[in-house]
């Protein structure tokens, strides 16, 4: 698909790792409404994104690329329709050590098939090596109840190489 600049957005639950992935791939400093956590820290995790994240990419061929970040929380669910708008792709990150990931994952790709029907989905699954009982037949099998095939992989949220790959990859899906 050819394109002046495209829009990308990062979707998945609280702490998947979606505001580090758009940090890893950003080409300057991303724009974050990140605040404390009202219900104190998950782990590490002390701050949550309230409205979104933004920063700007370059593509291989100079292509600008526009990465947004959508909140975690269901009560920020709003600002889906509005960040969504006019996106080419969204990029589902899944945290791997959720012992309800496949519930989130179906939930996250009904959720944005809601809001867009044309929009390019991959899913990137984080933190696997925190859980010995991470399953990928689990997630294809969410994806499967969900409509047509979408691309799966693990990846580093921290790796910007990690991280290119999914992007390249949701390109490739684009018609």
């Amino acid at each position: 698909m050819a394109f002046d600049s495209a829009k990308l957005v990062f979707a998945g639950p609280v702490g998947a790792g979606k505001t580090t992935a758009i940090r890893s791939l950003s080409d300057f400093a991303p724009i974050s409404t990140e605040m404390p956590m009202t219900d104190g820290p998950m782990g590490d995790k002390t701050t949550t994104t309230v409205a979104l994240d933004f920063a700007p990419m370059l593509l291989d061929d100079g292509t600008p690329l526009h990465l947004y970040g959508l909140p975690g929380q269901e009560h920020f669910s709003h600002m889906r329709a509005i960040v969504l708008e006019g996106a080419v792709g969204v990029i589902v990150v899944l945290p791997g050590d959720s012992e309800r990931i496949s519930d989130e994952c179906e939930e996250w790709i009904r959720s944005i098939r809601s809001i867009t029907e044309n929009a390019g989905l991959v899913i990137g699954i984080t933190k696997t090596d925190l859980s010995r009982g991470f399953r990928m037949d689990s997630i294809r099998q969410a994806v499967r109840r969900c409509g047509p095939a979408i691309p799966v992989f693990t990846f580093d949220a921290r790796d910007r190489e990690q991280t290119t790959h999914l992007v390249r990859a949701l390109l490739l899906t684009l018609d």
